[in-house]
């Protein structure tokens, strides 16, 4: 039986713990979707197509195993997805406590709802206070992001916001 997870999340941009925790669960997984889905509590900087780009980028850059699809997901439920791709788990980086906190009620949501489980893997210590947020914010300033970013993501915010 082939083990099916999916990486949700906004990728915007993607950031070196959102890789770290995308290739960890492909060795873990036969297949491995990660999608890109749109967030209505967020403002999204970059449209999901370049969301998806960066990540096939960043993946390729990486040599990634091929279990990885980048798919994109933006009407009706995550657990909707998982069933019509036959995916049995949701896969999500947490950073903090903060995030559990977030992410519990979710995952008891769609174990309920699909008999989807959500396995929580924490990031490489390094990337641990790394958010997409505080990419966007230091990358508008004009900072440096290289080190929290693939680099494909940080040639492509330095040729939007150069310093």
């Amino acid at each position: 039986m082939t083990k099916i997870a999916v990486v949700p999340g906004s990728f915007d941009p993607v950031t070196m713990g959102h890789l770290d925790v995308i290739l960890r669960a492909a060795r873990i997984f036969d297949e491995l979707h990660v999608l890109v889905v749109h967030n209505p509590n967020k403002t999204a900087m970059l449209p999901i197509t370049e969301r998806m780009s960066l990540i096939q980028k960043s993946l390729a850059d990486a040599g990634a195993p091929a279990n990885i699809t980048v798919a994109s997901w933006s009407v009706g439920l995550l657990v909707d997805y998982c069933t019509e791709v036959d995916a049995s788990v949701l896969v999500k980086g947490i950073r903090s406590q903060i995030d559990v906190s977030y992410e519990t009620p979710m995952a008891i949501m769609n174990r309920s709802l699909a008999d989807v489980e959500t396995v929580f893997m924490l990031p490489d210590p390094a990337h641990a206070h790394v958010s997409s947020t505080l990419v966007r914010q230091v990358s508008e300033m004009g900072g440096d992001v290289s080190p929290y970013v693939p680099d494909a993501v940080a040639r492509f915010l330095e040729k939007r916001h150069p310093a």
